[in-house]
């Protein structure tokens, strides 16, 4: 039973995301700070505080505004993540790690929305 955005996989499983990224951005090379790190970290802390936000909203369209929001930073994450495969920051393996959570947290927030938008 769904008692707060807490007990949501796809919460928990953002919370996961972020850690990830924190711990991927804290290996690129320090002139990235002020940018993609600082990028990637905003993006991926912003998917689990939509989620967060949009529960704590009184009406189902807002949460539905806010989990949709989740997901455009997390093809703007998903963008950066590529960039960074590209500039041979990181390699393969941790790329397609991270692409994985992003399509599990993609599919879930879909679903979600979906559900949210049916019951009106």
């Amino acid at each position: 039973m769904i008692k707060t955005y807490k007990d949501l996989k796809v919460w928990q499983k953002s919370l996961d995301l972020v850690e990830l990224i924190y711990q991927i951005t804290e290996e690129l090379p320090s002139k990235e700070n002020f940018g993609l790190v600082s990028q990637m970290q905003r993006a991926s802390v912003s998917v689990p505080s939509n989620i967060a936000e949009g529960y704590g909203r009184q009406s189902s369209g807002s949460y539905a505004q806010f989990l949709s929001i989740a997901r455009g930073s997390l093809f703007e994450l998903e963008t950066q993540v590529e960039l960074c495969f590209r500039l041979k920051y990181i390699r393969k393996i941790e790329t397609e790690k991270i692409y994985t959570i992003i399509t599990e947290i993609s599919k879930m927030l879909t679903v979600l929305i979906s559900k949210i938008k049916t019951k009106n």
